[in-house]
């Protein structure tokens, strides 16, 4: 579907690039923008050629935005608990052309087996909220409280009904913080999931990893890949070659 070349913009949003492939993305600084870290999970997560795809946390819609550039026949969903953010994905997706694609559905991550029903899925992503619910200094805002802290979902939720989600053999791919990786591999067992492959990133050469990429596969033999850590900052504020590729167009996946 081609473009759209208006659609309604409400009070603090604006319209920016999504990367290089002539997408926009409806934004605002008064809730959570998409960051490196769906992009770095869009381009890591073993998108299949066919079949159906569920981003969970969805955000503004970013994650399964990109994933769309990777493969022309995929289909995908994303749900969203907060109206606000749900009504922006839904509008991005219009602006971008997509319906038909993709279709966003406004809702709570727990309740999604109810609403897609067991095994519909040969690919869930999910970027969640990263700090527990009491820890840290929790934003004022509600927006930015429920997508970086543990107040409406947990971990163990999200890998709980990925499980429950993806049919046998599907794939769930995550990016989260490096210290809850022990986390991540304990509930991914506990629910009949077996991590795959992994990637360790490092802000820069000299410190130690703040984020993993994960994806695990359901009813998989074990057997995880740990492929070469990506080092974000080389030279000074300047991004490493590979993340220079992925944001200029050069590259397709980080896998």
């Amino acid at each position: 579907m081609e473009p759209v070349s208006h659609v309604p913009l409400f009070e603090a949003e604006r319209i920016d690039d999504l990367l290089t492939h002539e997408m926009k993305i409806i934004q605002s600084h008064e809730v959570f923008c998409f960051s490196m870290d769906a992009v770095l999970l869009a381009r890591f997560a073993s998108v299949p050629k066919r079949g159906r795809v569920l981003d969970m946390c969805t955000g503004n819609g970013a994650i399964p935005l990109i994933m769309t550039t990777r493969t022309p026949e995929a289909t995908f969903d994303g749900i969203e608990i907060q109206e606000r953010l749900f009504s922006m994905a839904s509008r991005n997706v219009t602006l971008n052309g997509l319906d038909g694609r993709v279709t966003m559905h406004h809702g709570d991550v727990k309740e999604a087996v109810e609403r897609f029903g067991h095994g519909k899925f040969d690919l869930i992503t999910c970027n969640p909220p990263y700090m527990p619910a009491m820890s840290g200094e929790q934003n004022i805002r509600e927006h930015f409280a429920i997508a970086r802290h543990e107040i409406l979902l947990n971990l163990e939720d999200v890998i709980r009904v990925g499980s429950q989600l993806l049919k046998n053999g599907g794939k769930l791919a995550m990016v989260h913080r490096s210290t809850r990786l022990v986390d991540i591999i304990s509930y991914m067992r506990k629910y009949g999931m077996e991590p795959k492959r992994m990637r360790l990133v490092y802000p820069r050469r000299d410190a130690e990893p703040n984020m993993v990429l994960i994806e695990g596969m359901r009813g998989g033999k074990p057997e995880l890949r740990i492929q070469p850590p990506l080092i974000v900052y080389e030279k000074g504020e300047e991004y490493c070659e590979e993340l220079q590729e992925i944001y200029f167009g050069r590259r397709d996946s980080l896998a």
